[in-house]
């Protein structure tokens, strides 16, 4: 006796069917699906309608003329930045930032998360995320000012350096003390709002393995390594994949407020030429072929991550 086929349509009834399933699912979470709406607007309005403007990467854009006016000129601005001499430095400061950034900076909130997870006293630990949590909500502009206080000619860190070594060092000057600053700045300012994220998924670790675990002798090192770290082992794929798609992000704002003309050679980076070329000297265009090309970089970085999370078989992203 041959087995039959279930077609799409079979399994999933008449169309008719389907959309009266459907309407009545959608009636049925309608709350949900109307606290949905205002999240969808502000992506519509602020995220899809401005990639309209992409198309000024291709033009010799003139305000005047506007985007439809303007004199289309092809790949121009992408090959005139490959011809720009100085265009391997910029890349070059900007991978350097990032891959410190994602060495240094990304795995100080699980590291966080898990020193907050092993505390017992709830009051102290309620207490310490919120001194945590506080940094983020200060200014980098605050941030920048407090660093060069700290580090600056008559500050505290300068002076005691000077008195240590016998000898006074530029901090705020020296190209190699300027990256470590602004990773420094970050995981100040960033790590305790980032383990939000981690301590929740914290929360879903079932503690029933945690005494299993410690009635087979296991301390609490061997605990945090065989219980803890693979409970919140998809978060952490799940985040680097995230961060992948900004690695060509450095912050201009962060970077223009340290930069100085001494350590210029390292502070130039793609964000600040995209900054400099668009705002500073009114190249639309050629700031939005440099932004773009960083964009596609980005999605290509995430795509690619996603994929090898799945070989190595984690969930990934999607």
């Amino acid at each position: 006796m041959s087995e039959k086929t279930v077609t799409p349509k079979a399994a999933h009834g008449t169309g008719k069917e389907y959309w009266k399933r459907l309407g009545a699912d959608l009636y049925r979470d309608r709350w949900l699906y109307l606290l949905l709406i205002p999240g969808l607007i502000y992506f519509v309005i602020f995220k899809y309608l401005p990639m309209w403007g992409i198309v000024i990467a291709f033009e010799n854009y003139v305000p005047y003329s506007g985007v439809l006016g303007s004199e289309w000129v092809g790949l121009k601005w992408f090959e005139y930045f490959f011809k720009f001499p100085a265009w391997k430095r910029y890349l070059s400061n900007t991978l350097i930032l990032s891959f410190m950034n994602i060495i240094l900076y990304f795995p100080a909130p699980i590291i966080l998360a898990l020193l907050l997870n092993e505390m017992r006293g709830l009051r102290y630990k309620k207490l310490l995320q919120t001194f945590l949590y506080v940094p983020h909500f200060i200014s980098i502009v605050i941030v920048v000012s407090i660093t060069m206080v700290l580090f600056g000619p008559s500050g505290i860190v300068y002076k005691g350096t000077e008195m240590l070594l016998g000898r006074s060092i530029n901090y705020l000057g020296s190209p190699q003390a300027f990256r470590w600053m602004i990773i420094g700045q970050t995981i100040w300012k960033e790590t305790g709002w980032g383990t939000i994220i981690f301590l929740a998924a914290l929360t879903n670790v079932d503690t029933q393995l945690y005494e299993a675990a410690m009635v087979d002798g296991a301390g609490r090192l061997r605990r945090l390594w065989h219980i803890t770290l693979p409970a919140i082992r998809s978060t952490i794929v799940l985040m680097l994949i995230l961060r992948m798609g900004s690695v060509l992000d450095t912050g201009f704002d962060h970077l223009i407020l340290m930069a100085n003309s001494l350590n210029r050679s390292a502070s130039q980076t793609l964000d600040v030429f995209v900054y400099q070329q668009g705002l500073q000297q009114g190249q639309f265009s050629y700031a939005s072929a440099v932004g773009l090309m960083k964009s596609v970089v980005s999605v290509i970085l995430v795509v690619s991550s996603n994929k090898i999370a799945h070989l190595l078989g984690e969930q990934g992203l999607y």
